[in-house]
């Protein structure tokens, strides 16, 4: 989907205007403001015109929005997402409640609320699969795109899916910039609803909690559509009866149906009593159909009233286990179990221990202590009895039920130690890859010192910037929940050092809610575990993550709490790091002097740390790699004082360590900002040299993101010297990168590129 057509008013247009009117003022008081003419501010509140970032900015600053106007003008417009999961092939039967709903979501409705169905049942009913059946039926009507989230209101470790990150990310689906993504459940609300007001778009809810946790999830658009799926059914909606339906069993013909397309027709024909007895065993229930379907499917040599008998006696045997779950399919998952060969059961059972929504085969491997390609076709053999789901990307997931099934046979079948042991081997792979991870993406930064390796593991490896990049944002939130994991088993070194080796990739992408929910958590085991180390190390990069947010008051507490805890404890290297985030923060409210005594507070106190490195080499260069970076920015500050000699010594001191120590990196991150105070200062030749050895170096390094950002800022150096041509042709080539890497500043490269396209864009537009 491209931009808003004319004449149809945007999100961007619709809140500019509640803004401005809230504010008093006119279009002609807002114009003057903004340095834009009315007639073009006008376009843009009907939607006649499209908002450029400049105009957005200002507009923004000018009505103190704190930034959610800005959020309301995504890259081209919302794009058109499509997060539908494939629908299930074995889906068969419940065609009158299908139609019941696909009436409700498509038919006429209220102005002014959205579509909203709900299905509710018991666990295995196929709920999910109904609404993945519904939801690509009538799909093309909802035509700018479809929204999917699992909200595991049944999670294994307790944590359903919290409003604030969903929320999270539907925006980032939407096009809004991560930097852009506001802060707490309400503001990500209202702004979740703007982008979504006039659209025609397709959610669905699935397996949900209560009310509370889908109810600031839900869009006001009367042209969106809302698929909600529960075990109970939820009041506190606005939903009526005949926009509800209850899945229970299936019928007798709709079983039949489901066995013949799993079993074969020959077979069903040949057994019909048999294969009745099959269904009435599963209690006419999908997923234990499916499951029970399946091993009489890999069994063609047996009857199937042998299966049946046997399955009858499993049951028995399950009398005395009885659950909320029915006993159909705790049945049925004890007779494929007990089918499985002895390595596919190990694995089954120890999967019940992983706290994450999905699973890698190396993660597999680790928790079970088998080789990796030996993991995979186990875990393709769980998948083709349905005891597993496979997926895009190595990814592998289980249904709630199967998992909860699965850790009882592990807490009955494993000794203790082999429980414990398999948890710390999959934490131990988790931290270890992170850790790999996130030092491809930014090798100069430090990070805490792992303990010596408990287990002999099979790590991936990480060739390229963007292997790194996809691994961390696909594992995102097994990291979150292997975090939580690590606090509950006592696993307290684990807990707060897996955040903190995710700092590059949270600094990079700026996932608030993983950032400061796994600080969160990590705090909790490094408190628990008396690590003041630990526990001032994750104040310090949750503060970062406060700052970023513009929560100043919240960054300055967490800093100064670290500050005195690192003082406290004698460790003097990370007490220089927090002063120096406490310089970003002071440059950050425009506090240049006390940044500026910030920054030399940690130059001073690395000069005295560097007197007793003697002959440890590591030492010494992270000593000099911090003092650059305070070079570096105590330049920054000068630039911004006006202070051009000052500026240009430090900037070329924190050149010349960062050449001497070899750190590529931090020499091309110095020359970048040595270009930008030379353009300041008229200088674009000397800024354009800069900018050229910077470039050259990110790319001899292979740092994509990195060159990238030169040749943005390289871009405007080339356009104050009249190389127009040039400067576009650096700037594409940077938003290409941003664009490859999802990076959200490929957007502020494309708003320069369209200064140039257009030179009216630098001034009051008619």
């Amino acid at each position: 989907m491209g931009r808003v057509k004319p004449g149809e008013s945007s999100p961007f247009g619709r809140a500019l205007r509640r803004r401005r009117e809230e504010r008093g003022l006119s279009l002609t008081g807002l114009a003057a403001l903004v340095h834009y003419s009315r007639g073009y501010i006008g376009k843009v509140e009907t939607g006649d015109k499209p908002p450029t970032d400049e105009l957005a900015r200002r507009c923004d600053d000018v009505l103190d929005a704190g930034g959610r106007l800005l959020g309301l003008v995504p890259e081209g417009g919302i794009p058109r997402f499509a997060q539908l999961p494939a629908a299930a092939a074995t889906f068969v039967g419940r065609r009158a409640q299908l139609d019941k709903l696909e009436n409700a979501l498509t038919g006429p409705r209220m102005t002014g609320t959205p579509r909203l169905v709900a299905i509710d049942g018991p666990p295995g009913a196929g709920k999910t699969a109904m609404a993945l059946r519904l939801a690509h039926e009538i799909k093309d009507k909802f035509s700018d795109g479809q929204l999917y989230v699992d909200l595991h209101a049944h999670s294994p470790d307790g944590n359903p899916a919290r409003p604030a990150t969903v929320l999270e990310e539907f925006l980032l689906a939407l096009g809004v910039r991560t930097g852009s993504v506001p802060d707490g459940v309400e503001a990500r609300a209202a702004l979740y609803r703007s982008l979504l007001d006039g659209r025609r778009a397709l959610l669905v809810l699935d397996n949900a909690l209560d009310t509370a946790q889908v109810e600031s999830l839900l869009p006001a658009s009367d042209g969106c559509g809302v698929i909600l799926t529960s075990r109970c059914r939820l009041t506190g909606l606005d939903v009526s009866q005949d926009h509800r339906t209850t899945l229970g069993p299936m019928t007798e013909d709709e079983s039949n149906i489901l066995l013949r397309n799993v079993i074969g027709d020959d077979r069903v024909d040949e057994e019909p009593l048999a294969t009745q007895a099959l269904a009435e065993r599963c209690g006419h229930l999908p997923l234990a159909l499916r499951i029970a379907a399946e091993r009489v499917a890999t069994h063609p040599h047996h009857l199937v009233c042998d299966l049946v008998a046997e399955l009858g006696d499993e049951q028995d045997r399950l009398d005395a286990l009885v659950t909320e779950d029915s006993y159909a399919i705790r049945t049925v998952f004890s007779w494929s179990y007990r089918d499985l060969s002895g390595e596919a059961a190990r694995l089954f059972r120890l999967l019940g221990l992983h706290l994450g929504p999905h699973i890698s085969a190396g993660a597999a491997a680790a928790l079970t202590d088998v080789p990796t390609a030996v993991a995979r076709r186990v875990l393709d053999r769980l998948i083709s009895v349905h005891l597993l789901e496979g997926a895009p990307g190595d990814q592998y997931y289980m249904h709630d039920l199967l998992r909860v099934y699965a850790a009882e046979r592990a807490a009955a079948e494993e000794p203790g130690i082999e429980r414990r042991l398999a948890a710390q081997r999959v934490l131990e792979w988790y931290l270890r890859t992170a850790y790999e991870a996130n030092h491809v993406l930014a090798p100069q930064r430090p990070n805490p010192s792992l303990p010596e390796p408990r287990f002999a593991l099979a790590l991936p490896e990480f060739p390229r910037y963007e292997d790194a990049l996809d691994w961390c944002e696909r594992e995102l939130p097994n990291l979150v929940a292997a975090t939580r994991m690590a606090v509950e088993l006592g696993e307290y070194e684990t807990a707060w050092k897996l955040p903190a080796g995710l700092w590059n990739f949270l600094f990079l992408r700026k996932r608030w809610s993983a950032w400061i929910t796994s600080h969160e958590v990590g705090l909790v085991g490094a408190r628990q575990g008396r690590d003041r180390l630990g526990e001032a190390w994750l104040l310090n990069n949750v503060a970062l993550a406060y700052r970023e947010l513009r929560r100043f008051d919240e960054a300055r507490v967490h800093l100064e709490q670290a500050l005195a805890m690192r003082r406290d404890i004698g460790d003097r290297v990370g007490e220089a790091w927090t002063l120096t985030a406490l310089g970003f923060l002071d440059t950050d409210l425009c506090r240049f002097d006390a940044a500026a005594q910030r920054f030399q507070g940690t130059l001073d106190l690395r000069d005295e740390i560097a007197q007793t490195d003697g002959d440890d080499l590591t030492a010494r260069v992270g000593n000099l790699h911090l003092k650059s970076i305070a070079l570096a920015n105590l330049g920054v500050v000068f630039r911004e004082l006006r202070r051009f000699d000052d500026a240009l010594d430090h900037l070329r001191w924190a050149l010349e360590i960062s050449r001497e120590i070899q750190d590529r990196h931090g020499e091309s991150y110095t020359l970048i900002k040595l270009s930008d105070t030379y353009r300041e200062l008229g200088r674009t030749e000397d800024a354009l040299v800069a900018s050229a050895e910077a470039l050259d170096i990110r790319r001899d390094i292979g740092d994509r993101w990195g060159e990238a950002e030169v040749l943005h800022k390289r871009g405007h150096a080339l356009f104050d010297n009249g190389q127009h041509g040039e400067a576009r042709q650096s700037w594409q080539q940077a938003a290409d990168i941003f664009d490859e890497l999802g990076d959200p500043r490929a957007q502020d490269v494309k708003s320069a590129l369209a200064h140039v396209a257009d030179a009216r864009l630098r001034s009051p537009l008619d």
